[in-house]
């Protein structure tokens, strides 16, 4: 594989979004976010959304808010600060700067239209919350901040990083997650399983046109050589990433596995223990033929751990 990256990968990501909503999952991405080795100068803005049009009339408290709209609003403003400033202590560290805000609209369209002014390098979302509103669940808005931020996204899901796996299906896109394992200073100290999934059954089946046709003994002996040089290729491909990622210092292994991607991935994650899956959406290239914007969301929804997911550039993916 040959990887260039720009500056910015080298680099990493400096300035990082966090969106927060009151919730346990909320807490989760902030104890994450704090405890990543954050490159000096770093910028780490803080954000609430409210909705404070339908969402709150739409809410939990229908009647309250008709009745009492007003002081309803203030009492959830004054939350939200207060949450915000517990946010901005707890991620305070050297060699940072902290910013908060409460902001007000559609909290998946808020964070994106945040993420698009500040310059963001990487947005981090929780899983799975549920705040003060009914518009306020970070897991029903992640699906929608991975498709549209103009950053990488971290779906947090625990508070620490310290084994990753890593998808690989040799696309561009996939090779700037490659870029990312290798280079970011926040994920320098992990221990990396590059994980490629190994389309066998479409390669067992090369060449028939009738898969229910009878199978003569030729035809199986070439499956079966199809199916092998499939494995092994597959193997070439995880062990380049892995040499990749060693000759950067990193600790890395190669996982070839088969089946679904989604669910080979999940339970390559499974079986490492891993904290963070890192992969590509948009990829389309690749032995394991993973159009990684499925695979990415069914990951997303159903990992075990914390998954970023690495988004191709705005030009390349228009």
């Amino acid at each position: 594989m040959t990887v260039d990256p720009g500056p910015g990968d080298l680099l990493g990501p400096r300035r990082a979004l966090v969106a927060i909503d009151g919730s346990t999952a909320s807490d989760v991405a902030i104890d994450l976010v704090g405890s990543l080795p954050w490159p000096e100068g770093s910028s780490i803005r803080v954000i609430e959304c409210l909705d404070m049009g339908p969402g709150l009339y739409g809410g939990p408290w229908p009647a309250l808010a008709l009745t009492q709209s007003d002081e309803l609003e203030t009492a959830l403003r004054a939350e939200a600060h207060h949450e915000i400033d517990d946010a901005r202590e707890r991620l305070a560290g050297p060699g940072r700067s902290i910013s908060g805000a409460v902001e007000f609209g559609r909290p998946a369209s808020v964070i994106v239209e945040e993420a698009h002014n500040m310059s963001a390098d990487l947005v981090v979302v929780g899983s799975r919350g549920h705040g003060r509103l009914a518009t306020m669940v970070l897991g029903s808005t992640s699906a929608e901040v991975v498709d549209h931020a103009p950053a990488p996204v971290l779906v947090a899901r625990g508070t620490r990083i310290e084994r990753i796996v890593l998808a690989w299906d040799g696309s561009p896109v996939a090779e700037r997650a490659v870029d990312a394992v290798r280079h970011w200073p926040i994920l320098q100290a992990a221990e990396t399983r590059v994980v490629v999934v190994a389309d066998v059954g479409t390669a067992w089946w090369t060449g028939f046109a009738d898969v229910g046709a009878s199978v003569s003994p030729e035809q199986a002996t070439i499956a079966v050589e199809a199916a092998r040089a499939t494995l092994a290729e597959a193997e070439r491909m995880a062990d380049d990433v892995v040499r990749v990622l060693r000759e950067a210092g990193r600790t890395a292994e190669a996982d070839v596995r088969e089946g679904d991607p989604a669910d080979a991935i999940i339970a390559a994650a499974q079986d490492a223990g891993a904290d963070l899956i890192v992969l590509g959406t948009h990829g389309r290239t690749g032995l394991a033929r993973l159009r990684m914007g499925s695979v990415a969301s069914s990951v997303v929804r159903h990992a075990p751990c914390s998954v970023l997911v690495v988004r191709a550039p705005e030009a390349e993916s228009a």
